[in-house]
């Protein structure tokens, strides 16, 4: 395939292809530093293109993707939080910009990244708590939204077979009620760019326990896959300081394409069920 960069926007001609209409685009990105309320303050616009060069699940396997991300950002200099919004946008490569796009997104976040041709994921970090929305790249489809940093694998050594999991912390107010039962910790999600697969509830007998386990800023979480037959997702929740460490690992391993819950490894008191939103 030959690529070629037009006015900041990227053609491509492959032989075989639909037919695809010429065209050009352009867009500003801007940065200023102002007076606010007698603070510092600076505002950013950044416009990027990008073509996704395979077929795209949920699309024709013919057309090609044009992705026009936006992200704005207001920050007070010094100051920890800032206001930024990410949008996406989506268009079969040759269609003129002029024209309603397939979809839209527009989240709070700092902007965001394709991941594997298949998934868009908006850092929503604009504070102190981290997470990230991911999303179906072919339709715009919010997946899930997950409180580490996407962990993507292959369930397959002969064939590129990808897999996506997240681990969602809901928040005091979260919009469903059952997430704000004082014994919830955590959503485990396992997924594929189709969607979501598998969802397990972490819970605890101790509500006390829950809450330090659940908190955004007294603990600290990771998650990873242990590639060993059989495969297996760990994990980790661990206590910020001035408390103890007493970090809590959860294991679960994989069975076909599917989490095995019932031969998960955790801590006494600890829970894992199914989860169905």
């Amino acid at each position: 395939m030959k690529w070629m960069v037009v006015a900041g926007v990227i053609f491509a001609a492959a032989a075989g292809a639909q037919p695809r209409t010429p065209f050009q685009a352009r867009a500003a990105s801007t940065v200023s530093l102002v007076k606010e309320h007698g603070a510092d303050t600076v505002r950013i616009t950044n416009v990027t293109y990008e073509v996704i060069s395979a077929p795209v699940f949920t699309r024709p396997r013919d057309e090609r993707l044009l992705l026009r991300q936006t992200c704005t950002s207001k920050a007070v200099l010094d100051e920890p939080e800032v206001d930024a919004t990410t949008v996406l946008e989506a268009w079969p490569l040759g269609t003129s910009l002029s024209q309603k796009p397939i979809y839209r997104i527009q989240a709070s976040g700092t902007g965001g990244r394709t991941v594997d041709g298949s998934i868009f994921v908006i850092d929503r970090a604009t504070g102190e708590v981290g997470w990230w929305s991911v999303y179906q790249l072919g339709s715009g489809k919010h997946l899930f939204d997950t409180y580490v940093p996407l962990l993507g694998f292959s369930i397959s050594r002969e064939t590129l077979e990808m897999r996506y999991a997240g681990l969602e912390v809901p928040p005091d107010d979260a919009a469903d009620a059952r997430l704000r039962q004082p014994n919830v910790v955590s959503v485990i999600i396992y997924a594929s760019a189709e969607g979501r697969k598998r969802e397990v509830l972490l819970t605890a007998d101790d509500p006390a326990t829950a809450a330090a386990l659940r908190s955004y800023a007294d603990a600290a979480r990771t998650l990873s896959v242990d590639g060993a037959a059989p495969a297996r997702l760990r994990i980790s929740i661990r206590r910020n300081a001035p408390s103890a460490p007493d970090t809590v690992w959860i294991t679960i391993p994989l069975a076909g394409d599917d989490l095995d819950v019932p031969h998960a490894e955790l801590p006494r008191g600890l829970h894992l069920s199914r989860w169905q939103r």
